[in-house]
């Protein structure tokens, strides 16, 4: 099957839930690569990274620009959404090993409101809410020369621009102080289902 055909099943996605749902239903993919959307069609896996660049391709088809936000962590794992706004509100589409790091309505006033509701379900597997800046959105079409879309290269490039890119930090150092762990029965749920080689090891 040619690219340019792999990329036409992006129709059968109507709407943006159409997109996560897709998501869900791939295998996590715990390898330290990034593939295009593409080839995550192909190989039907995804990580984090690639979840966010294939939503904001398929995105791309519903016609919404292709955008992502790139999260930080401390002791943890970073995560990469592809967001969307609709109607003047932002959402958000992402594939996680975490049940609670995944689609976000849109109903988000600003990029700040969205990711902070993030904020109490971005833990680790000790419970440390881990969370601390994002990225305002990125638009990949500045990638297009490269075919990021389509390409069966690795893309870690973007990962290595979202290295580059002004993140903005979410706490003070005295929140930072005063976090409490995450709810036991939270965590429990966050981590239903978790591919246990794509889990971060924070040191405690």
């Amino acid at each position: 099957m040619s690219p340019i055909k792999e990329i036409q099943l992006f129709k059968k996605f109507k709407i943006p839930m159409d997109i996560q749902l897709f998501l869900n239903k791939l295998p996590y993919n715990p390898e330290y690569i990034t593939k295009s959307p593409r080839r995550v069609l192909i190989d039907k896996t995804a990580n984090c990274f690639e979840g966010a660049l294939f939503a904001a391709a398929a995105l791309r088809n519903l016609g919404y620009p292709p955008l992502i936000v790139d999260l930080m962590a401390h002791n943890d794992d970073d995560h990469v959404i592809a967001v969307y706004k609709k109607n003047g509100h932002w959402g958000a589409i992402a594939k996680s090993n975490f049940t609670t790091l995944r689609f976000r309505e849109s109903v988000y006033r600003t990029i700040r409101e969205l990711i902070i509701s993030y904020f109490d379900f971005y833990f680790n597997t000790i419970g440390d809410k881990s969370l601390r800046s994002y990225s305002r959105p990125i638009n990949l079409s500045r990638f297009d020369k490269f075919n990021w879309m389509t390409t069966d290269e690795d893309i870690e490039f973007i990962g290595d621009y979202l290295f580059k890119v002004k993140h903005i930090n979410i706490l003070t150092p005295q929140m930072t102080r005063n976090l409490s762990k995450a709810d036991k029965d939270v965590l429990k749920a966050g981590m239903l289902g978790s591919v246990k080689e794509g889990l971060f090891k924070p040191k405690k």
